[in-house]
């Protein structure tokens, strides 16, 4: 059970397709969870669109740049690497970043 202290259990991976995204309710804050096709691994960055001030980020377009994976906003198509959060647009700007796994066949984030 310690491995488990401080992760938040968000929904089980079979509840998310690869590629889209999904959003979640952690601690008061929402999470974009990503569930990525080509690796398996899953992401979570904020929701919130730091340019539009919309919760909108689980709506984004998967993809990549190079080997980063990203998400581009579905308001005004920034592109953030889902790793790191960074704007690969604006590097002055980031989303906040968790870090995700599965475990058990559910995902979790930990805040």
């Amino acid at each position: 059970m310690s491995e488990r202290v401080g992760w938040r259990r968000v929904c089980a991976v079979g509840d998310l397709v690869p590629d889209r995204g999904r959003a979640a309710l952690v601690d008061d804050e929402q999470v974009a969870v990503f569930l990525l096709a080509d690796t398996g691994r899953v992401h979570a960055v904020a929701h919130l669109d730091p340019f539009s001030g919309a919760n909108v980020m689980a709506r984004g377009l998967v993809g990549t740049r190079g080997e980063r994976p990203t998400v581009a906003s579905p308001m005004h198509k920034q592109v953030f690497d889902l790793r790191t959060g960074e704007c690969l647009d604006d590097p002055t700007v980031r989303l906040r970043v968790w870090p995700a796994r599965v475990t058990d066949g559910w995902v979790e984030v930990r805040p």
